[in-house]
């Protein structure tokens, strides 16, 4: 099919970016744009060749390669098959929350795409509108359903990623439990982003979990990372390109990261496999809201749908690492092994979002205090 050699250009456009180190942060922060003002640009992502019809759907969503896969293999094809422009906005997730707010009174997004964190806050703050029950959400997992106003389009599982090579010359037995973040033999080649990094976050609430606290007690958590983890620690990395980097010099042989990250490392050679705590991993989604007081509020959960669809959910599995929410979609072999797929969704771990937003800000500066001290 033409889309597949399209996503083959993409993912070698990916490995370049690896080896320049261009990626940054996680899936939130997948593209720095240096200012919110980008909000009045929108005109510089339109897709498709639409010039002459009335309706323009506009979209926030990640940039890199999601925007790539967008522009390439998503957007053409719908444009084609519902008659309107799409006009394509990049911006990682803490910018496209913060367009939402600031275009409060007049927003000029549609639709939302967003880490599932920051869109549990764009519900909160009443700018989804319901979403539209349709067939093919029928077919979503149970865990992707984040509430009646958004949805989970796809799946990273917050994990282990380890250098295999490293492993087997120590010869180690690959990381099976959070509680191996503990472990003295990883002092000093262990990483883990910061608080401010999803992948950072759900390693709080994992060791609270693990401790007999949770979100609603996280004193245990924070006690642990403090304590037991922390001092394994080489550095609290929140880039991507960093992580990446600290991989290939072999200066750390384990970190807490996301599949989808791992896949990308995996793919430049380099020997790293990503491992599910037998606990379980957390669901790390991304997820899709209509905007409220859209003009084209039909077209907007037409696209979500589509962004749904079989076809597009394998699309974005080989352009992003993220396991498909819907449980039709049938992944390649070599990608079913790695991503969080099939009986591996059963495991995955959800976080109360609803509980941690409210609370980001105090665990933040308590984590600056007492972690990274």
């Amino acid at each position: 099919m033409e889309w597949t050699s399209k996503l083959n250009s993409i993912a070698w456009q990916q490995k370049k970016a690896f080896a320049r180190n261009i990626e940054t942060n996680n899936r939130e922060t997948a593209m720095n744009y240096s200012s919110i003002t980008l909000a009045t640009a929108l005109g510089v992502a339109v897709a498709g060749t639409a010039a002459a019809q009335d309706k323009t759907l506009t979209v926030g969503g990640y940039g890199g390669s999601f925007e790539t896969l967008m522009k390439e293999l998503v957007i053409p094809q719908f444009e084609k098959a519902h008659d309107v422009e799409i006009a394509f906005v990049p911006g990682n997730s803490t910018e496209n929350l913060a367009r939402l707010q600031a275009q409060r009174s007049a927003q000029e997004l549609d639709v939302v795409i967003l880490d599932d964190g920051p869109m549990y806050q764009a519900d909160a703050l009443g700018f989804c509108a319901p979403i539209k029950d349709s067939e093919i959400k029928q077919n979503v997992y149970d865990i992707a359903r984040l509430g009646e106003n958004s949805i989970g389009l796809g799946f990273v599982a917050t994990g282990f990623t380890y250098n295999t090579e490293w492993f087997e010359r120590e010869g180690w037995e690959p990381p099976s439990s959070w509680m191996d973040l503990t472990d003295p033999k990883f002092e000093g080649i262990l990483s883990v982003p910061p608080i401010s990094n999803t992948y950072g976050l759900h390693t709080l609430v994992m060791m609270a979990r693990m401790n007999g606290g949770g979100e609603n007690d996280i004193d245990p958590g924070f006690t642990a990372m403090t304590e037991e983890v922390a001092p394994n620690i080489l550095v609290f990395e929140p880039s991507s390109g960093k992580m990446s980097e600290l991989f290939q010099s072999e200066e750390i042989a384990l970190s807490i990261w996301g599949s989808g990250r791992t896949k990308s490392l995996a793919d430049t050679g380099f020997s790293a496999k990503f491992a599910y705590p037998e606990e379980g991993a957390v669901a790390l989604m991304i997820a899709a809201c209509p905007v409220v007081d859209s003009d084209v509020p039909e077209e907007a959960q037409l696209f979500i749908d589509y962004l749904l669809d079989p076809e597009v959910q394998v699309r974005l599995a080989e352009a992003m690492g993220t396991g498909p929410s819907n449980k039709e979609a049938e992944l390649p072999e070599d990608l079913a092994k790695t991503l969080p797929y099939g009986d591996k969704i059963a495991d995955l771990m959800a976080v109360d979002w609803d509980v941690i937003n409210p609370k980001r800000e105090e665990w933040t500066k308590r984590w600056a205090r007492e972690v990274e001290r």
